[in-house]
């Protein structure tokens, strides 16, 4: 027995050595800046596609981003187990939770659960489903309304994924669209109306990048050049109007007919879908905090500008904190719902407060991919995935000039693809493209601008570790991944399209000949699209 004590106690002292060996290691190493030996380099863009290869294959995200985090973190501390755990949790999942911007876009989230939870439970949801079923007769009439309104909420992608997904469901529903359909219409008018619309959060991303010039006059003159964001809008109104369907959305949708809108047993938000009250609750019960959403979330866009300090509108958008104006826009709205809800005693203080623990359950499955997500983006930054493709866009630009448009959207396609972010990517490759034109071709500069906005939405638009992807799931209730499956097809030909047309715009350079082009080529891809689709069925 004592020998068995003395065994223990040299191996616990072995241990503690060993562990103050590795401490002093790492206090040695405190003074210097640590860069991993695959820092930029080609292996940096390997854990994000492992994650999303992953992902598609095993139709699991949690795990999948999981073990794309891991290998980021290995290759990071240069395969040293201790290094790589702490910069995981650590500098990753601990890093990006402590993060204001990352918080502040989580208690939105939050937020929008609790009043999505309220409008059902107060009977608004259901009202505006009755007047709906009125006014809106036919599946292609619900797929409208629900592209109209994504149009209409352009302020932010965040905003408008999960407000058009908690207005439009119960109509989608009504008239059997399946989930993954609404996931992808949500989507579509999020990220790609943004970009296109001058007072957004996301047109103030885009000035603050383009340093030197008039970042707002840029924007707006390379609103004709973004294909991708105006053949997206295009691509929807033709596959609903004309029923095209291909992929594996056409099963999805098939099935929605027949009664069933997920085709997947997997539920994530099953759960957390409330009873709602049939009898009581008008329209204006979800009209009217959605309205003040709306409203708030503007003056708060606005406020973190320092519009009411006196700057002018426009560059208070341009200046303004999207996750801290969201936040506070939504809290107040809240507050405005939860008095309003009480005089009209639909949904009483306390049933109101009863919401708060719901509607935070019903985006648990959001927060958890999200995280996951802006932890995996960390440890691609981490190991310069960003410098790597800027290297390589910068050698590339020599040559091959008139193409350049069209390599520079399948290289923002690409990045943001991997990365799981729009704005990164403008903040890579804008600076590039204006270095390389500024002074010289400013047509050319504001078309190789426009594609990599497009570029960066596109790769979003797609990416299953984007967090605009994964408010679509969310605000439609759909599973990711079928999500991700159902939309790729879809995004992928607008892309396809997209890159052709920079390819004339690189040689034409003239909005009014080229954008008609690629509308053209568009509808030409679907129409072929749903005669094979039809010829196999």
């Amino acid at each position: 027995m004592r020998k068995r004590k003395k065994l223990l106690f040299a191996v616990l002292t072995c241990l503690m050595i060993f562990a103050c060996g590795a401490i002093t290691v790492f206090a040695a190493d405190g003074g210097k800046e640590y860069v991993p030996k695959m820092y930029s380099s080609f292996w940096a863009l390997v854990p994000p596609v492992v994650a999303i290869g992953l992902a598609l294959i095993t139709k699991e995200v949690y795990s999948s981003l999981f073990v794309g985090i891991a290998i980021g973190g290995i290759f990071w501390s240069n395969f040293h187990f201790e290094k790589a755990v702490l910069h995981i949790f650590e500098d990753g999942i601990v890093g990006v939770l402590t993060d204001s911007y990352n918080m502040g876009i989580l208690v939105f989230l939050v937020i929008l659960g609790i009043m999505v939870c309220m409008m059902n439970n107060a009977g608004g949801s259901a009202a505006f489903g009755r007047w709906a079923s009125i006014h809106i007769k036919t599946r292609v009439g619900a797929q409208l309304a629900t592209i109209v309104l994504g149009i209409l909420i352009f302020i932010d992608d965040y905003f408008n994924c999960l407000t058009v997904g908690s207005v439009m469901r119960p109509i989608t529903d009504k008239h059997n669209v399946s989930r993954a359909k609404l996931a992808y219409l949500i989507d579509a008018t999020a990220a790609p109306v943004c970009i296109i619309a001058p007072i957004s959060s996301w047109a103030a991303a885009v000035t603050g990048f383009v340093k030197g010039e008039d970042g707002f006059s840029i924007f707006m003159r390379a609103i004709p050049y973004n294909y991708y964001a105006l053949l997206t809008i295009l691509a929807m109104v033709l596959i609903v109007v004309l029923k095209i369907d291909y992929g594996p959305m056409k099963l999805h949708e098939d099935n929605a007919v027949k009664g069933d809108i997920y085709t997947t047993p997997d539920r994530p938000y099953a759960n957390a879908e409330n009873e709602i009250v049939e009898e009581k609750g008008k329209v204006i019960d979800l009209v009217f905090p959605i309205v003040v959403l709306i409203i708030f979330c503007i003056c708060g866009m606005l406020y973190t500008g320092g519009f009411f300090s006196g700057t002018g509108f426009v560059k208070a958008f341009s200046a303004s904190d999207a996750s801290v104006g969201l936040m506070l826009g939504s809290f107040f709205a809240l507050v405005v719902t939860v008095v309003f809800y009480a005089l009209r005693k639909v949904l009483k203080f306390r049933e109101s407060m009863e919401c708060v623990p719901e509607g935070f359950k019903a985006m648990v499955p959001a927060i958890l991919i999200l995280t996951f997500a802006w932890t995996l983006k960390a440890m691609t930054d981490s190991l310069g995935a960003a410098e790597y493709v800027a290297n390589v866009m910068q050698s590339a630009a020599g040559g091959l000039l008139n193409f350049l448009p069209a390599i520079i959207f399948l290289v923002g396609c690409f990045l943001a693809f991997a990365t799981g972010t729009s704005w990164g990517t403008f903040g890579i490759l804008i600076p590039i493209v204006v270095a390389v034109f500024q002074g010289t071709n400013e047509t050319m500069m504001i078309i190789s601008i426009s594609a990599c906005m497009a570029g960066a939405v596109c790769g979003d638009h797609c990416s299953p570790i984007s967090d605009t992807t994964i408010m679509a799931s969310a605000g439609a209730q759909c599973n990711h991944v079928n999500h991700v499956t159902t939309q790729l097809p879809y995004a992928a030909t607008v892309a396809v399209v997209s890159c052709i047309t920079y390819v004339i715009a690189g040689f034409v350079q003239n909005a009014l000949i080229c954008l008609p082009i690629g509308m053209v080529l568009l509808a030409a891809a679907l129409l072929l699209m749903k005669k094979r689709t039809e010829s196999h069925s």
